[in-house]
């Protein structure tokens, strides 16, 4: 039997503590394809797991919310260690080697990451310079034209995270986290969309959640969104051994 993997927590906060061999059933929650949700332990570990049958099951973006829902509903529990969408042991054996193989990493991240949480930030930004910073179409013949349009659009994403920067410093001022992962993309032609993710302590959500109302005020020619808290997706270990 293969097992469909959400997180990795630890195994004191389930089960009311009490630590235990044999995966058990976690009431109440559902996953993806309405599968039942278990407690599969390794050690001071539990990984959050469903059964899943390659042959006859499947996952797509539809069950993006069934998994992102089971990863929060132990997150509220406790820290948790979100596995990427998708992710699939084949058997018993390959889920534990995976443990095994990344037992000091995952333990450093829950140590670093109890008691944090992740917070996320959009910024819309509209801004008439941005207008020149359209992308560029680099054409498929070969030549000066080639290498000119290629130097064009170097240029201008050079410009466009420029920008970007200058703007996620002033937001970095404003609230203050412990660490932060920056992505921005062009989202037409005079605008560009900020997303940046915030690792905050959890007993400054409120202080943070407080902070919108100065920080939209300041940022002129954006438009702001605050969410969370979230799980940590995006302050995972940078590299873990693949097992599965």
């Amino acid at each position: 039997m293969s097992w469909y993997a959400y997180c990795l927590t630890e195994q004191r906060h389930l089960n009311n503590g009490i630590r235990t061999r044999r995966p058990f059933v976690l009431d109440g929650i559902q996953g993806v394809n309405n599968a039942t949700v278990l407690s599969y332990p390794s050690g001071d570990f539990a990984v959050i797991v469903s059964e899943f049958d390659r042959a006859t099951t499947t996952v797509d973006e539809k069950h993006v919310l069934d998994h992102a829902r089971v990863v929060s509903v132990c997150f509220r529990q406790g820290t948790v260690l979100p596995f990427r969408f998708g992710t699939i042991f084949d058997s018993d054996d390959c889920l534990r080697q995976a443990v095994r193989t990344n037992r000091r990493a995952f333990g450093e991240s829950v140590a670093r990451l109890k008691g944090k949480a992740e917070m996320h930030v959009k910024l819309l930004v509209r801004d008439g310079s941005l207008r020149q910073l359209q992308d560029v179409l680099i054409p498929d013949t070969v030549g000066g034209e080639y290498l000119s349009k290629l130097r064009e659009k170097a240029m201008a994403d050079r410009e466009r995270q420029t920008k970007a920067k200058a703007i996620s410093v002033q937001v970095h001022r404003l609230f203050n986290p412990l660490e932060e992962e920056i992505s921005c993309k062009r989202v037409d032609t005079d605008g560009m969309m900020i997303d940046i993710a915030h690792l905050i302590d959890s007993k400054s959500i409120e202080k943070y959640q407080n902070r919108y109302a100065s920080a939209a005020k300041q940022l002129k020619n954006c438009e702001m969104s605050v969410s969370g808290p979230w799980p940590p997706y995006h302050f995972m270990p940078g590299k873990l051994k693949t097992v599965a």
